[in-house]
């Protein structure tokens, strides 16, 4: 029994040491000193140092003087309540045995494409899919830039601006794909409106150009 028990132990003390403090401690260091912005989170500071969010966590944006986000259902953009918040098309089967479309994914489309109908409605566009449904982790901080064109015109009226000089914001600021091949091209949603702000002057509440 001791010789089963005592190299068991040992084991079991080694590896908790090497997997649970070396290990970590170590991948930590390297990553705080070869890439230290983004080992703290990607955080996002104002002039003063204060941080204003993350470039990786997605902000509510209701102000239509601004570019709104992706929907994020019941995660409401909290990091630590991340959950699967995209809807599937199919919700249920009839007594027919007919598969039939999800009422939750078609009310928040529905009630998206209106408020974006009603900030805006001389744009007669198609919205983009991604302005009306949730992402995977409802946690997504970018929109297609399909998307944020669709709301440049809006953008441009609350601030009274010229479209091109919004759409070139929009084009300073769209990602392409990671390492040329990964992912798709896309537009951080709070680097853009903290771009807006820079270069236009913040919307405030009581300002008729804030809606």
């Amino acid at each position: 029994m001791k010789e089963t028990i005592r190299p068991a132990v040992i084991s079991l003390l080694a590896f908790t040491v090497l997997c649970g403090i070396v290990y970590p401690l170590v991948v930590n260091g390297i990553a705080a000193i070869a890439f230290p912005r983004q080992a703290t989170g990607s955080l996002i500071h104002d002039k003063d140092g204060r941080v204003v969010g993350s470039e990786l966590i997605g902000q509510p944006f209701d102000n239509p003087a601004y570019f709104w986000s992706r929907l994020t259902a019941e995660a409401n953009y909290d990091a630590s309540n991340s959950t699967g918040t995209n809807q599937g098309a199919s919700g249920f089967i009839d007594d027919k045995g007919h598969l039939g479309p999800n009422a939750t994914l078609v009310k928040n489309a529905q009630d998206r494409i209106a408020a974006l109908r009603a900030a805006d409605p001389d744009n007669t566009a198609p919205v983009p899919i991604d302005l009306v449904t949730a992402s995977s982790s409802g946690l997504d901080p970018h929109i297609s830039p399909a998307a944020a064109y669709y709301q440049v015109g809006r953008i441009a009226r609350l601030r009274r601006q010229s479209s091109d000089a919004v759409k070139h914001l929009v084009e300073e600021h769209t990602e392409g794909r990671s390492l040329g091949v990964l992912g798709e091209p896309r537009v951080n949603v709070l680097l853009l409106n903290r771009a807006l702000d820079a270069r236009f002057g913040p919307a405030k509440p009581n300002d008729p150009a804030a809606g």
